[in-house]
C-alpha cells in the first residue's frame, strides 16, 4: 500500500489511524532516512493512545516504553547498535510478544526479526519538503 503525506499533521493523522488497528504482539519496522517521518507517525500511534505529551526519541535510550490499556509499546532505535547481537543483549526479542513493538531503523536488524511484521518505508520528497511518499508492506503475511 502506498500513501503520501503532505504535511507532519497527516504524518501523525496516519499514525492515528494505524494505531486503531494495533493488536498485542504486532511489530512496525520503520524504514527511511534521518528526518523521513518515522518518529512523527510513531506520535500519531502514541496520540491514538493518549500519549501525545510523553513521545522521545529512543535514540540513547535504544527503547522507549509506554503504557497502554491494551497493552503495552515499546518504541526501538537501533540506529546506534552494531548488530543483532546487541538487539539480543538487551533482550530486544523478549519484547515481541510482550507488546507492540514499533522499530527504527529495523531494517539493521532483519535477521532477528519476527517472520510476520509491518514494514512502513519513508522517502522524502524532493521537490517538497514536507511531502512524504510511504509504503506500507507486510511482511509474512498482512496484519494490518
Amino acid at each position: 500500500m502506498k500513501v503520501v503525506t503532505n504535511s507532519e499533521f497527516e504524518t501523525i493523522e496516519l499514525g492515528k489511524t494505524i494505531g486503531a488497528e494495533l493488536q498485542k504482539g504486532m511489530v512496525i519496522v520503520l524504514t527511511g532516512d534521518l528526518g523521513s517521518g518515522k518518529t512523527k507517525l510513531t506520535e500519531g500511534i502514541l496520540t491514538y493512545f493518549g500519549l501525545e505529551n510523553e513521545i522521545s526519541s529512543p535514540t540513547f535510550t535504544i527503547v522507549n516504553e509506554y503504557n497502554t490499556p491494551k497493552f503495552d509499546i515499546y518504541h526501538f532505535d537501533v540506529y546506534r547498535l552494531e548488530d543483532s547481537d546487541e538487539f539480543y543483549a538487551i533482550g530486544g526479542d523478549e519484547y515481541f510478544e510482550k507488546g507492540v513493538c514499533i522499530i527504527e531503523w529495523g531494517e539493521l536488524i532483519s535477521d532477528v526479526l519476527p517472520k510476520e511484521y509491518v514494514k512502513i518505508n519513508f522517502s522524502k520528497d524532493l521537490e517538497n519538503e514536507n511531502k512524504r511518499n510511504i509504503e506500507i508492506d507486510y511482511i509474512g503475511r498482512e496484519i494490518l
